[in-house]
């Protein structure tokens, strides 16, 4: 069984959370699963959304709450240094 890298955004609003998450996973190889740790209560709507966005694959919760569970993409698309949940061609 793959052992995935563990990310814990603890008690991170939305937008912090994003921005630490999308520097973890720029430093990963694609195809990596990533289990986020993240008490947020928006994290089960912006997580997947975020996702979307950018093209990393959202698999879901996980069991443990607080958790969930990605995959780096190979095409990952980028977005705006001060703004994760905007692409980074809004920047002009």
């Amino acid at each position: 069984m793959e052992e995935p890298v563990v990310i814990d955004g603890g008690d991170k609003a939305c937008v912090r959370l994003l921005l630490e998450l999308r520097a973890h996973l720029a430093d990963l190889p694609p195809g990596t699963l990533v289990h986020l740790l993240a008490s947020d209560p928006a994290a089960p709507i912006d997580l997947p959304a975020w996702c979307h966005l950018t093209g990393h694959h959202y698999l879901g919760p996980l069991p443990r709450d607080g958790a969930y569970a990605l995959r780096v993409a190979a095409d990952a698309r980028p977005t705006r240094a001060d703004s994760p949940w905007r692409p980074a061609s809004a920047e002009n």
